[in-house]
């Protein structure tokens, strides 16, 4: 059969033979045993429903063996025999040019060289999925090769509920992840239902098809680590910058780090992902023994190389070792998946990294004690680095919340609204004020052509429109302009594409529209092939995050989530061609709700008054609710924005003396 009609078929009428354990793929860990003897019945007839009568007796001992060995039901024996990889859009069979984008993203996501568990269909932070199992994904392409441009496809939780009558504007794909009733968001309840095949993690862009690789994050921690060196007012040059985790998102520090220009060491306790990342070039060298790492940063540090050095083993370790050493640390962070701190996402000091999956496994509740304790420890080598004039910043990866429930000594001394923590989160100090204030945030793209030709052509358009923008922007924004510049120039020398040829960029909406717009025009020129629009849902408005995202949020409203739901309703009925909600994001699940989209641009007059409608609500309605709690920075872009838009008319907030309320 052709790539093509493997598509068509969907589940396959005669079942495939089960396929052998690949050992040298990187596979997610064993999940926690949760299910009772009834429920794990319950779990195979859920999985059985995809399946005719016919093939039941042949799989339920099969799909019994995966619950049982792996914690979950991934159906392995479906997974296709074609390489998984975004292929040009031209190789996708449908009927719909937009669905055959949506096709390309989805097996972007999982590319070998991009997914963290792609056997598992798991994208990066341990549990962040397409899909749950390998029937949904067959089932999902199959819909999408049928599918046309009066019709929307729904997907819960991965499972492909079915294609509904709709219209052209409509999106052709609405995306729900892990939506629970919110007394039912606990990690234990995600454990259940998605061992039960009911729910599942999406992440952020792993369950909506916007994953780009590590690159995405690459560009905002090379603009998180630029800043932190401003704000503390040193150059990055011989500075170093200690974090850890070389995951799916986590992986990009090293190679930002390098971009930044300072040395870079970042912690990581699996030998597997630690030499992917360093075979894929996002890591300089490699070093096992702690003596030789204190060694190699004092040298790096004397000469002021540019360097990123991963060390393999426990972070823990690292902080300790440079305070009895007296290894300066300019920067501090953490990156590894504490989201997710019971099912692989941290581990803890004093184990192998086999020896804490098993325990994981097995004894579930020990390694809970072992993982507090480590973060407690965690946390006592970081104070004693900050006491000696380190800048430690939470990545939003939950550390200061986990370490904090661990009972750490995190907490402030004289918490504010807001400021619970001795450290901030980095959009609290960094890029809140300084770019998501403004309506700077991750935007991206995907030339669908699959052609590194087209994607240095857009590289091209992006940079003359932002050059030409700088010429009057004002002020307040001439420094995020500057870095993006200087990062899109330099984007192609930093080999940065994994998988598809995307590119990532902060603009705001002013710059989104101008670039998309200018995109649109030359694929209707021929110049270019189609292109996929999207961002990261760590954005300006896609994301109600109150550790994360809305930090700097501080009317009291960073717990509620109207932001991220209006975010996704509006872009559904303003021009995108595929919206999702997820609860779990990047901080944990119950945590956030966090929103995306892709938009497919194809030359056409209606993609470019989608563009422009959708693109300015998908940023603005960021800024008016920050300008609402009265961020400064926000309050400027939105009367920005409104001087420009004679239709956009927001409630702007009134200030109280604080002297009135000293009472």
């Amino acid at each position: 059969m052709t790539f093509q009609e493997q598509i068509q078929q969907g589940i396959p009428a005669i079942l495939p033979q089960p396929k052998p354990y690949e050992a040298n793929i990187n596979h997610a860990p064993k999940r926690k045993e949760i299910l009772s003897a009834e429920e794990k019945k319950l779990a195979l007839r859920n999985a059985l429903r995809y399946f005719e009568p016919k093939h039941h007796a042949e799989l339920i001992p099969e799909f019994r063996e995966e619950l049982e060995t792996y914690g979950r039901i991934y159906m392995y024996r479906l997974r296709p025999d074609y390489e998984m990889r975004a292929r040009p859009i031209q190789e996708y069979p449908g009927k719909s040019e937009q669905a055959k984008a949506i096709m390309l993203m989805i097996q972007n996501n999982l590319d070998y060289a991009v997914a963290q568990h792609p056997h598992e269909l798991i994208t990066y932070g341990g549990n962040g999925a397409v899909f749950q199992n390998w029937a949904q994904y067959l089932l999902t392409m199959q819909y999408l090769s049928e599918m046309t441009d009066e019709q929307t496809l729904t997907i819960y939780s991965g499972h492909p509920m079915g294609l509904f009558p709709s219209h052209k504007e409509a999106p052709r794909v609405v995306v729900t992840n892990g939506m629970v009733i919110p007394n039912y968001s606990k990690p234990d309840d995600w454990e259940k239902m998605n061992a039960l095949g009911v729910s599942q993690y999406g992440q952020m862009t792993a369950g909506s098809y916007m994953y780009i690789g590590p690159q995405g994050i690459v560009h905002g921690t090379t603009i998180t680590v630029l800043n932190g060196f401003r704000k503390i007012k040193r150059s990055p040059s011989g500075g170093l910058f200690v974090t850890s985790g070389l995951g799916g998102m986590s992986g990009a520090q090293p190679k930002a780090g390098n971009i930044a220009g300072c040395i870079t060491v970042c912690a990581e306790v699996n030998a597997k992902i630690t030499n992917i990342r360093h075979s894929q070039g996002w890591i300089n060298e490699v070093i096992e023994d702690i003596d030789e790492l204190v060694k190699r940063v004092a040298l790096a540090k004397a000469n002021q190389e540019i360097v990123s050095i991963a060390y393999l083993g426990n972070v823990v370790d690292v902080w300790e070792k440079f305070d009895k050493e007296n290894i300066h640390i300019d920067l501090g962070s953490d990156q590894t998946s504490l989201h997710n701190p019971w099912a692989g996402g941290y581990y803890p000091t004093g184990f192998s990294f086999e020896e804490s999956n098993e325990m994981m496994a097995n004894n579930p509740e020990q390694f809970k004690v072992e993982v507090q304790k480590t973060l407690r420890r965690h946390a006592d080598a970081i104070n004693k680095h900050t006491a000696k004039g380190t800048y430690f910043f939470d990545y939003g990866n939950a550390f200061l919340l986990e370490a904090s429930r661990a009972g750490a000594n995190v907490m402030a001394e004289n918490p504010t609204l807001g400021r619970e923590f001795k450290y901030p989160s980095y959009v609290q100090d960094i890029m809140g004020p300084m770019c998501f204030d403004y309506g700077f945030g991750p935007f991206r793209w995907v030339c669908a052509s699959n052609k590194t030709e087209d994607l240095a052509k857009t590289d091209a358009i992006a940079c003359a429109v932002l050059e030409e923008m700088m010429k009057n922007s004002p002020e307040e924004i001439q420094q995020q302009m500057a870095d993006n510049i200087q990062w899109i120039k330099g984007a192609q020398e930093n080999k940065l594409v994994v998988g598809s040829q995307a590119r990532i960029l902060y603009a705001d909406a002013e710059g989104r529209v101008k670039i998309a717009e200018a995109f649109n025009q030359a694929i209707a020129k021929g110049e270019i092939g189609t292109v996929v629009l999207g961002r990261d849902h760590h954005d300006v408005s896609g994301t109600d995050s109150p550790y994360r995202e809305t930090s700097n949020i501080y009317d009291g409203s960073r717990f509620t989530a109207d932001m991220a739901i209006q975010n996704v309703i509006g872009d559904s009925f303003r021009g995108a061609t595929w919206v999702s909600i997820h609860n779990g994001g990047g901080v944990g699940w119950g945590e956030v709700i966090n929103g995306g989209f892709g938009m497919v641009l194809d030359g056409s007059t209606e993609a470019s008054k989608r563009l422009q409608s959708m693109l300015f609500w998908d940023v603005n309605n960021g800024i008016s609710r920050r300008s609402w709690a009265r961020n400064e920075g926000a309050v400027f872009a939105i009367k920005r924005a409104m001087a420009t838009q004679p239709l956009l008319k927001v409630t702007l907030p009134n200030t109280v003396a604080d002297e009135l309320l000293d009472f």
